[in-house]
């Protein structure tokens, strides 16, 4: 069964992605409008977390390390622990790598495309990190929520970007809630990265959006909740 899918984002008011540029204000920090998403990260309780590729390597942080041959792996799915909560990444190249099974606490799965080597298979397995091989070079995003579903248990999903994963699973029609931060800031760079990415044609015509509430909270930040469906 598919999880329910919910996109959570921080954002300035011209949608830019990176607090880090982002103008300041008397009503609250970058700090502060950063801690305001945790803390609504956790109060929302998902089984998953997603990101793309990019995010995750900032986390992990490490470089790739197989373990001696001979490799025995799974070329389909790989479940290394019965974890209650899971950090999921991206990773359709197979380019991320990892210390442990756990980012934060929570265990991590990689969503891999079919051309991934043997040998980064064991890398993961190795380092008790689970994982699901898609069966083309490019991720079908819907077969690998249900996996996900079917193979973990998990029911709910804060899908956190960047950008470019934003604007794929939206695409692709799997995100049933949009749930948005927004800062009293501003970025204005050109060629600066947006909470939403989804290539030269975007999203017109494959999706709706539907308010279903906005609340002020502290620190100047009004969050605003769509329901999403596929047009």
């Amino acid at each position: 069964m598919k999880p329910h899918v919910t996109c959570l984002m921080l954002s300035s008011i011209d949608g830019r992605l990176h607090p880090s540029r982002y103008t300041e204000s008397p009503d609250g920090s970058r700090q502060q409008w950063s801690k305001a998403y945790e803390t609504l990260h956790d109060s929302m309780a998902a089984d998953a977390w997603m990101v793309g590729r990019v995010t995750m390597a900032e986390m992990s942080a490490t470089g790739p390390h197989a373990p001696p041959k001979p490799w025995t792996v799974d070329r389909a799915v790989h479940v290394a622990s019965d974890a209650k909560r899971f950090a999921i990444a991206l990773d359709r190249s197979g380019k991320l790598h990892f210390e442990g099974g756990a980012i934060g606490g929570d265990h991590v799965i990689v969503l891999l495309g079919a051309g991934v080597s043997d040998s980064h298979l064991a890398e993961l397995a190795a380092d008790g990190v689970s994982y699901v091989v898609a069966d083309t070079d490019e991720i079908d995003i819907v077969a690998a929520l249900e996996t996900l579903g079917d193979a973990f248990g998990i029911r709910t999903i804060l899908l956190e970007g960047g950008g470019g994963i934003n604007g794929a699973l939206l695409a692709a029609g799997v995100v049933d809630e949009l749930g948005v931060l927004v800062t009293p800031a501003l970025d204005g760079g050109t060629d600066v990265q947006g909470i939403v990415i989804a290539g030269p044609d975007g999203l017109a015509g494959k999706v709706t959006l539907t308010l279903k509430g906005a609340d002020v909270l502290d620190h100047g930040i009004v969050h605003l909740r769509y329901g999403v469906q596929a047009a």
